[in-house]
């Protein structure tokens, strides 16, 4: 109805109107999300759950104004129809694929929800939802009851910190609104929430397309006295990632230049609460200090509470870099190169241990890599089980070293600093998620020795500039063969080498590791290490391995100074190596007699610009080794003339 002279009156004032939308801004804001396995209506329920809390806030205003009329007309009035069909693409995909960020207002608070897929492959897209998340409303069709998915999604909730959950079990209406079906239903996920460590679980019996027990009480379930969904979101705990309670945490994401004459430093407070005057400590240097000033929004401040950001001054001239943590001196995070972990992995290509990663905690990425996965856990009995690597939308507790030092808190005492991703080096896609557990202890017994004779001290001893020739190539290609000639026209010009063959290696320092792709990582990335201490004793190191994939190559270069790393590719086809096979490895492959060779059942990832490229079509291996051993000599890679 439009608003007319007769109705002004009684209309919201403009005074009014203001009052109330900026009360509206000042309602605690809570984050939510939606999850469950497939088809259980978590669209629709965000549907009603946006129509029916539009509903109570227009409630309101015509309390205020004692009016049918919102602003002077009822036609901005949501239609719930309207509302499930523009949700989401998934009326024409038929799934949701990426998390959908829904923001709506009830009449004491503020919601962001985030609507996550149900189907397994996208798993890593509900982790994403739950990272921000302070509760999480679990869906389960009653007509079905507790899928693998829900198990999953429950678990991933635990892991990732949220300790308020709404069972939502949904769809009373094809099981007869049954009280003895839901009270089954609930039972049975309360004993498995009490495994995962949730405590905090309320089971709600909806109707979500007539809105049964979303907001109202459904009249077709008299039996249920509990709160409605809006009342349970409307009661729970806000803003539970930061909070103000814990111990001060500012990670560092910004420094100013020293030459602009302000020394400040920037970020978003994570947890806790920081005042001019406290002494706090820098992490992972360990240097203390205390805050000279803390500049926010709105200018200078006495202090900042978690969730804004502030730029900090310091009374030291500390060294302070983007990435660090500056901490609550007489509560500190940790510092560490090595810790345990909780990991979902959320690649398509599997996790290996030893492959290497980029770790990005807080605002520092370091490179990363997983030493060890202590086991893998059954999403539906949660007994772990032994695993040798991970695949997509694994969850498993793992070891990981670090190339530097992070600081950190446990997850469960502090999300902010306790949670990190796992990033492919290679497509800078997220491969991982976790939460650290704790440091290893080892981390803090072992420390690097100070040793007086150096690199360059052995290097100028031997005359030469040591490296690393790094050969790959198929089986067969003839990386011994051309390693092995390099070698010697080295060593009669009086270099000192040595080689690392991959079949001689295997007879000693590898002899446990076989052939799969997780061995076969492990097995480069031992040579990698064994050759880095080689060339640190000042020798030319040749190396003739197949070393199928990408990752580990570049792992190993990135174990070496820029000008150390030589990469030599022989690039032979593999109907040419096949031809020349001595060792009939290729006809055993073929007839199924050897698993995971390269280049019949196992992938070959040849280098994308290698140093050095051999074309064994084009050039005998003599001429080879002559042109490798030129190329280094014009480079001056050995600091010496022929």
């Amino acid at each position: 109805m439009t608003a007319t002279p007769d109705t002004d009156a009684r209309l919201l004032s403009a005074g009014e109107v203001a009052e109330f939308l900026d009360r509206r801004a000042r309602m605690p804001l809570l984050r939510f999300i939606t999850c469950g396995s497939v088809d259980d209506g978590k669209s629709t329920l965000i549907g009603r759950l946006l129509h029916d809390s539009q509903a109570l806030v227009d409630d309101q205003l015509e309390a205020l104004a004692a009016d049918s009329a919102r602003h002077g007309t009822r036609g901005e009035e949501l239609d719930f129809a309207l509302l499930v069909d523009g949700l989401s693409a998934e009326r024409e995909q038929g799934i949701t694929i990426d998390v959908a960020y829904r923001f709506f207002a009830s009449p004491r608070r503020r919601y962001i929800v985030a609507d996550c897929p149900g189907h397994e492959q996208y798993t890593r897209n509900m982790a994403t939802g739950a990272s921000t998340a302070d509760l999480a409303v679990l869906l389960v069709d009653a007509s079905r009851g507790l899928m693998p998915q829900t198990r999953r999604h429950a678990h991933i909730v635990s892991l990732l910190g949220i300790r308020q959950l709404v069972l939502a079990v949904n769809k009373m209406d094809l099981v007869g609104h049954s009280e003895l079906r839901f009270r089954e239903i609930a039972n049975a996920f309360q004993a498995f929430a009490r495994e995962l460590g949730l405590e905090d679980v309320a089971a709600i019996p909806l109707v979500a397309p007539s809105g049964g027990n979303v907001a109202h009480p459904d009249p077709h379930m008299p039996w249920y006295r509990g709160p409605t969904l809006v009342e349970a979101l409307e009661s729970a705990r806000t803003d539970t990632l930061a909070n103000p309670d814990l111990p001060a945490r500012l990670p560092v994401q910004w420094v100013n230049r020293p030459d602009s004459g302000f020394r400040g430093f920037a970020g978003q407070l994570a947890a806790g609460v920081l005042n001019t005057g406290d002494a706090v400590t820098v992490l992972p240097s360990g240097r203390q200090t205390r805050i000279a000033a803390i500049h926010g929004a709105g200018g200078t401040a006495d202090a900042a509470v978690a969730g804004e950001s502030i730029t900090v001054e310091l009374a030291d001239d500390v060294d302070v870099s983007r990435g660090d943590v500056i901490a609550a001196a007489d509560h500190p995070a940790e510092a560490s190169d090595q810790f345990e972990a909780t990991l979902i992995w959320m690649d398509d290509a599997p996790l290996f241990p030893g492959r290497p990663y980029w770790l990005k905690i807080g605002t520092r990425t370091v490179g990363a890599s997983v030493t060890a996965i202590k086991h893998r856990v059954d999403v539906n009995s949660l007994q772990p089980q032994p695993a040798k690597s991970l695949g997509l939308n694994d969850m498993a507790v793992v070891t990981l070293a670090l190339d530097r030092p992070v600081a950190f808190d446990p997850y469960e005492s502090c999300r902010p600093t306790g949670g990190f991703i796992l990033i492919d080096r290679l497509t800078n896609a997220t491969a991982g998620a976790g939460t650290v557990r704790h440091a290893l202890t080892r981390a803090s017994t072992i420390q690097w020795q100070t040793l007086d004779i150096s690199k360059a001290t052995r290097a100028a001893m031997n005359g030469q500039k040591p490296m690393l020739l790094w050969f790959t190539g198929l089986s067969g290609a003839g990386k011994s063969t051309i390693a092995n000639l390099v070698e010697k026209k080295l060593t009669a010009m009086g270099r000192r080498t040595y080689l690392l063959d991959g079949d001689n290696v295997r007879h000693g320092l590898n002899r446990d590791l076989g052939f799969t792709e997780a061995d076969r990582v492990e097995n480069i990335r031992r040579i990698a290490e064994v050759g880095k201490l080689m060339v640190d004793a000042g020798l030319i190191v040749l190396t003739a391995f197949i070393s199928p994939f990408r990752a580990e190559r570049r792992m190993a270069r990135a174990l070496m100074e820029a000008d150390e790393f030589v990469e030599i590719f022989i690039d032979t086809p593999i109907e040419d190596a096949e031809r020349r096979d001595v060792k009939g490895l290729y006809a055993r492959a073929r007839a199924g007699e050897i698993r995971n060779f390269t280049g019949i059942d196992s992938p070959y990832e040849p280098p994308e610009a290698p140093e050095i490229r051999i074309d064994t079509r084009a050039m005998s291996a003599e001429a080879a080794a002559e042109h490798i051993v030129a190329h280094i000599l014009k480079d001056e890679f050995l600091g010496i003339s022929p």
